[in-house]
């Protein structure tokens, strides 16, 4: 029953983004634009890190679209709970558990098609990495897509609008952007800076990332990746999958 009751919710919810082409062009069209005008100034700049330019700053742009696309894809469930549509799922014998992951599932299922679109463009650009670091980064984008996502929809339940939500996210958001060494390595800061940025969880999903896409798939860097990125996406199922059976959705 969980499976059918999670491909159910995840089939109605799929439909529905696909439909919203807008949301598509626009959800991709940030991490693009800063591969078109930020990606040629790193070119031959020499970052501190294994590879090309290109391998440092695409793998962080993958995580950005996940970062910031699954910490806002709570705003959907507020309106859903405005209109009466979690109420009216609440009387349904579906799985809450089931009820959270249908919608994460979409969810990582988008990020990763926007994912393999902004690597498409990073190829023509230039871009040079092997499948199997390609493909670790989309498992990467997935699973952080399915933590975040699930403690975004966890939020959207508790507060009551919007307006709450946002500045929660805000503050969530960036201070992870800033300090995980996205854009550029946190090597190249300052030595204070990059202690710091250890305390940060999503700096190891930076540096694994980035070096799978330079074929380095034995380091400690990889190993730290895996482990946080697996043990968020539990925590954030967990913490979900509670508030939405407390919440009664």
């Amino acid at each position: 029953m969980l499976f059918h009751d999670t491909a159910l919710i995840y089939g109605r919810y799929l439909r529905q983004s696909v439909r919203s082409r807008a949301a598509l062009f626009f959800g991709v069209l940030m991490p693009l634009l800063y591969l078109l005008f930020f990606g040629p100034l790193l070119t031959d700049l020499p970052l501190g890190g294994k590879g090309s330019s290109w391998q440092v700053l695409v793998p962080g742009l993958l995580l950005q679209l996940a970062l910031f696309g699954a910490s806002f894809a709570g705003f959907t469930i507020i309106i859903e709970k405005n209109q009466g549509v979690v109420e009216r799922m609440r009387v349904t014998p579906a799985s809450r558990l089931a009820l959270l992951l249908g919608r994460v599932l979409r969810d990582a299922t988008m990020f990763v098609f926007q994912a393999a679109l902004l690597v498409l463009a990073a190829l023509l650009m230039g871009l040079r990495a092997p499948l199997p670091g390609v493909l670790i980064g989309f498992a990467f984008v997935a699973l952080l897509t399915v933590s975040l996502a699930s403690l975004s929809y966890a939020l959207g339940l508790k507060v009551h609008t919007t307006h709450e939500f946002a500045p929660a996210i805000n503050a969530m958001t960036m201070p992870m952007m800033l300090l995980s060494g996205l854009m550029l390595p946190m090597t190249l800061g300052p030595k204070w800076l990059d202690v710091l940025s250890h305390f940060v969880p999503f700096r190891y999903l930076v540096d694994a990332m980035r070096d799978a896409y330079v074929g380095s798939y034995t380091t400690g860097h990889m190993l730290y990746g895996v482990l946080v990125a697996v043990g968020f996406a539990v925590v954030g199922v967990t913490v979900g999958t509670r508030v939405f059976r407390s919440a009664g959705a």
